[in-house]
């Protein structure tokens, strides 16, 4: 019975995927990772959707009022070269209200902030008020192109056309640091690898995952 069980044992390790297994070896240790996803959400996309849902949830109460959000900051993910870390800290070190209050220009959602610290955020390595420093840094490092910042009516694009404009925009982007993403008909994000020194680095595992469905559309800022 117990040779059975060693080799199923054994079995189960041999089967175990090589990505589970890289992130394994780290075991979600606060700080230790290879670099960043920075990933940005455009806004109206997430809106338009939440209305077709119908029943609005916090976030898109918070979201999806007035003001007219373009490109929001979604979250600042560690990553390693294969998978991710995440709940590096549970519980995870407490979250000053003053830190989100700071933050609601960038990620306009109290709930959203909160997550993205626990999930995300506790694998960095750093202070809650040191990361959110870091998310902000992060987005400086990234020119929006200038077609999307204003958008007034629905705009058709493709991932590549998408791509192509931020890397007009961003020198040093290129294909290989980024990652476009999309629902059935809209785009929906764009995710940027960065280094821990905030330069564009190449995600090979991010960038493969990217949209390949076109056309995808814009949906306009809201009020436009």
């Amino acid at each position: 019975m117990t040779r059975v069980v060693l080799r199923i044992a054994l079995l189960a390790l041999l089967l175990t995927p090589r990505a589970a297994t890289a992130q394994d070896l780290r075991q979600n240790a606060p700080g230790q990772f290879d670099f960043y996803v920075l990933s940005l959400s455009w806004s109206p996309s997430f809106c338009a959707e939440a209305a077709e849902r119908g029943g609005r949830s916090a976030a898109a109460n918070v979201q999806c009022g007035p003001r007219p959000y373009s490109f929001v900051v979604h979250g600042l993910w560690p990553q390693y070269d294969s998978g991710f870390p995440e709940y590096c800290q549970v519980p995870a070190p407490r979250l000053d209200r003053g830190i989100v209050s700071s933050m609601l220009d960038l990620m306009p959602a109290p709930r959203l902030i909160f997550n993205e610290w626990d999930r995300h955020g506790t694998c960095s390595g750093q202070s809650p008020r040191a990361y959110f420093e870091t998310v902000r840094k992060a987005r400086a490092v990234v020119k929006i192109p200038p077609e999307f910042t204003e958008l007034k009516e629905p705009l058709s694009v493709t991932p590549h056309a998408v791509e192509e404009a931020f890397i007009k925009a961003n020198p040093g982007l290129s294909p290989g640091a980024m990652a476009i993403g999309c629902d059935a008909k809209r785009l929906t994000e764009v995710r940027l690898c960065l280094s821990k020194d905030m330069h564009f680095r190449d995600c090979a595992e991010i960038a493969k995952r990217s949209c390949s469905r076109e056309p995808l559309t814009m949906p306009p800022l809201r009020g436009g």
